[in-house]
């Protein structure tokens, strides 16, 4: 039996709140959210995180703590005193780090991963009562027909079927839920991709697989059943398919913002075109270098944000 994702519906009175779609929270004395060490008995929620506007997301905690810094010096926020504790300490799973209305936290790698983390994510948003929060996916993927460096920002998620959906197993039955992402949104950071001039950014679909080696057809992983052609016809039809890169964590991340009235972006750069080869040949400077052009774009598009809400 499946369960089509219109059966989940935003609720009208979620307006601009942060929605959570699960009855048995009101009964709980606590939440616990276990995986980022806070809980609604132990921490003031709405003090610590209420004034949250614009959280960014990335599978890796330095970067999240990188990305804090740069924030915090575009918006004139940076204290060279200051040193970015990490609110999620006590933990090994996550790394949180905040600065004024922005939220920077790491998610790992892969669905699971990710899936735990915006559970607890949302849970938080809810019980800090933030309203028009903005999340934004940052991260590193593979191309498609791409120059190495471009940066994709996601029009929906496709599976490996390139179908725009998000299946999941609930209690022995397929849940599927739509992968679609805030095509305003979209159009939005490529605008600031523009105004910054600095690199190439596209809209496209992107690809989000359950495996980095087979389910990417890549030819280096422990095992491979396919051949070079057969590789290459994949990603052609991919690249018909309007995929122009893959990654691991867009499916759950595009349903689950979804399904929490949170508007939603992906924005990742693109380390090498998958048509060409499998394993990174960069240097390690050259990948830094486009490991930091989301945030470079996405800090832009805050900072824009922020300055027009002042001006009205």
């Amino acid at each position: 039996m499946s369960l089509g994702f219109g059966d989940e519906k935003n609720d009208l009175t979620c307006e601009r709140s942060v929605c959570v779609k699960n009855p048995h929270l009101d009964s709980m004395k606590e939440d616990i959210l276990y995986h980022l060490n806070l809980g609604t008995a132990t921490d003031d929620i709405p003090a610590k995180f209420g004034d949250v506007k614009f959280v960014c997301v990335g599978g890796s905690p330095w970067r999240m703590k990188a990305f804090i810094e740069y924030i915090a010096k575009e918006l004139g926020l940076a204290d060279s005193s200051e040193a970015y504790p990490n609110l999620c300490e006590g933990t090994d799973r996550y790394a949180m780090y905040k600065i004024g209305p922005v939220l920077s936290i790491s998610h790992g790698m892969g669905i699971p991963s990710i899936s735990i983390m915006l559970h607890e994510l949302i849970k938080l948003l809810y019980h800090a009562r933030c309203t028009d929060v903005t999340v934004i996916r940052i991260g590193t993927s593979g191309g498609i027909g791409l120059q190495p460096g471009t940066v994709v920002v996601t029009k929906q998620s496709v599976d490996a079927m390139f179908l725009p959906r998000l299946e999941q197993i609930i209690l022995g039955r397929s849940v599927v839920r739509s992968t679609e992402l805030d095509g305003e949104l979209a159009e939005e950071l490529l605008q600031c991709s523009k105004e910054l001039g600095e690199f190439e950014t596209v809209i496209g679909n992107t690809m989000c697989t359950l495996d980095f080696y087979e389910g990417q057809a890549r030819l280096d992983g422990a095992f491979c059943s396919y051949t070079e052609e057969e590789k290459q016809n994949y990603l052609a039809e991919a690249y018909a398919a309007g995929v122009r890169n893959i990654e691991m964590e867009s499916s759950v991340f595009a349903a689950m913002c979804t399904l929490s009235n949170l508007r939603a972006a992906v924005v990742c750069v693109t380390l090498l075109d998958r048509q060409k080869g499998d394993q990174l040949t960069s240097s390690h400077d050259v990948l830094h270098n486009y490991q930091q052009q989301p945030q470079i774009l996405v800090g832009h598009y805050i900072k824009k944000r922020l300055s027009a809400v002042k001006k009205s």
